[in-house]
């Protein structure tokens, strides 16, 4: 009945077939035939030993690798080197809005030196000069806002052109980036004062 063999087949030829057929490889898991291993069994041939037979050698191993790592990641914040970046500064949305904050002059990055200036000059006991130092860094303070809200608006539209929008965190990943001190930023500018990017 549709297509099945009337004749069954001989036992020499059954036995024919079976010594045409290749052997399993050793390595391969054992197919039908086999008992399906039981969950402790294949849990007691993947156990290792927690703790390494030399701990001491292990120990600084383990110690060179980080420091391998540690030393890699501060090249990357040295040059901009994307493979070793830290994730938060990795991707060319980031580096995007780097280069737009480390081309433009920031408010922000004399607000630590204003600050400082401030401690300093209120320990001066003329109560005149006191009250100016005070208004000139409570302006200074809104002056640092003001550029921020514009550096924000900034960003947001440049971002929105050149990669659809920004993504969450980059604005104020920029912002943040823009209230540092020049010369203390991480990753180091990478573009000069005016030279914005395409």
């Amino acid at each position: 009945m549709f297509g099945r063999n009337k004749e069954a087949p001989s036992a020499q030829e059954t036995v024919d077939q079976r010594a045409a057929e290749p052997e399993p490889a050793a390595g391969r898991a054992a197919g039908k035939g086999a008992p399906t291993p039981r969950r402790k069994d294949q849990v007691a041939a993947r156990k290792r030993p927690l703790v390494p037979n030399d701990r001491k050698a292990a120990r600084d191993a383990s110690r060179e690798a980080m420091r391998q790592e540690r030393l890699k990641t501060r090249q990357a914040l040295e040059t901009g080197d994307e493979r070793y970046l830290p994730l938060r500064d990795k991707g060319p949305k980031r580096r995007f809005v780097r280069d737009v904050v480390d081309a433009r002059w920031n408010v922000g990055e004399f607000l630590m030196i204003a600050a400082l200036l401030f401690v300093v000059l209120t320990f001066i006991p003329n109560l005149t000069l006191q009250s100016l130092v005070m208004m000139v860094f409570w302006v200074l303070l809104l002056v640092v806002i003001a550029d921020s809200l514009l550096l924000r608006r900034s960003l947001r539209r440049r971002l929105t052109d050149k990669f659809g929008g920004p993504d969450r965190g980059d604005v104020w990943y920029g912002v943040s980036r823009a209230l540092q001190m020049r010369r203390l930023r991480l990753p180091k500018p990478q573009v000069r004062r005016g030279q914005y990017p395409n």
